[in-house]
């Protein structure tokens, strides 16, 4: 069976993280990714480390499977390459800065022109409108104006960034969404369109149920460590020898629980009840609970819990999470091997689907303009002369 996005061709112009990393997902689903990067110095991220012989690790971990084509695009013959190959794709995705395509040229506008059927997917910071679109971004900044730092961390501590860049891969996942859609409704309609993603909108649509509790009682959030707003216990205790996590999720879990810890005083307590009751006692339950979980190790309150059917689980380190059976079992943990750094683990596709294979096919991250002469040949036609001379003109490496 073939793959889901098998014959899709994907003309990639970003770089770093947001971009790459949706190109990435698409690249797994089966699409055909042509990398466009900047000749000599390519995508800023494989100047990013960790390195191993050279190599980043950063680059490699997002890039694998992409073919790599050196263009110039600020000379006249090379927007005329991207033009012409984007006739040839079903897909563009760009990560700029709202306005750069445009100041190339090679905006939307225009390449719609070139190729009615091309879908265009820009994602930025904060969209292609509004009166903040040209604002640079990072990804700390839309955590930080999207409300997320504000919920994250300890009651009383300061603003604190989520421990990946969750800014950049939200929108990343949201952008091959909608890079999926849009292929689908081209399907009946012929036509393409463009598909505009904004870091900060993602970041408000993640909010759960902030913005709820804030309509309520007009109070906005604030962090509560690791425990859950409106569900007790629900969240991180440590034990004699580490951290784990309950979730005792509706008032069937905590009988269970009050039964496995033996403390049916707690259950037939009238301040700890219901959930609502526990939440609002949380200060006087959960002092009782830490004292009652310092007394023994953490897995023989793992096993004790898991027993008695109380979702739990330890809180892993990342050395923990690679040695993971679940992941392992479920094929997440894959290796490639690339000419620079040699053998790699790289987290495996989450997306399972029969027509999927466990493993990437095209494992290897490119080098700068690897693919260029067979892009250039295959798609465009051109021959051994023609490229030598775009070469020699500075135009492609």
């Amino acid at each position: 069976m073939a793959k889901p996005l098998e014959g899709v061709r994907v003309l990639d112009l970003t770089r770093v993280l947001a971009g790459p990393f949706c190109t990435m997902v698409l690249s797994d689903l089966g699409a055909e990714i042509i990398k466009v990067e900047v000749p000599g110095t390519g995508d800023d991220s494989r100047a990013f480390g960790p390195f191993k012989n050279g190599q980043s690790l950063y680059f490699v971990n997002i890039n694998r499977g992409k073919k790599s084509v050196a263009i110039d695009l600020k000379t006249d013959a090379g927007k005329k390459l991207l033009v012409d190959l984007a006739k040839e794709c079903d897909v563009i995705v760009e990560n700029f800065r709202p306005g750069t395509m445009e100041k190339l040229g090679l905006g939307w506008d225009v390449l719609k022109a070139a190729n009615p059927r091309l879908i265009y997917a820009a994602v930025s910071g904060f969209g292609h409108t509004g009166p903040d679109s040209l604002r640079p971004a990072y990804d700390i900044l839309v955590q930080a104006m999207g409300g997320v730092m504000s919920i994250t961390g300890w009651p009383d501590s300061p603003p604190t960034r989520v421990g990946l860049s969750m800014g950049d891969i939200t929108a990343a996942v949201f952008c091959a969404v909608g890079v999926n859609a849009a292929l689908y409704q081209r399907q009946r309609t012929g036509l393409g369109q463009k598909i505009d993603v904004s870091m900060l909108d993602c970041q408000l649509s993640i909010l759960e149920n902030a913005l709820s509790r804030f309509q309520v009682d007009g109070r906005s959030p604030s962090p509560l460590g690791t425990r859950h707003p409106t569900i007790t216990p629900f969240q991180a205790f440590h034990a004699a020898d580490g951290w784990f996590v309950i979730a005792v999720g509706n008032d069937a879990l905590w009988k269970k629980f009050c039964d496995a810890m033996g403390r049916r005083d707690l259950l037939e307590d009238p301040r700890f009840a219901t959930n609502g009751d526990r939440t609002r006692h949380y200060e006087e339950l959960i002092p009782e609970l830490e004292r009652i979980f310092e007394a023994k190790d953490r897995a023989v309150w793992l096993e004790t819990l898991e027993k008695a059917g109380v979702p739990c689980a330890p809180v892993n380190s990342v050395k923990d999470v690679m040695a993971d059976r679940q992941l392992a079992a479920r094929n997440m943990f894959v290796t490639v091997e690339d000419d620079r750094a040699g053998t790699l683990t790289v987290p495996g596709n989450p997306i399972k689907m029969e027509s999927v294979p466990e493993s990437p096919d095209r494992p290897k991250a490119p080098a700068i303009g690897e693919h260029t002469d067979l892009v250039l040949r295959d798609l465009l036609g051109l021959d051994d002369a023609a490229v030598a001379s775009l070469r020699a003109q500075g135009v492609v490496v």
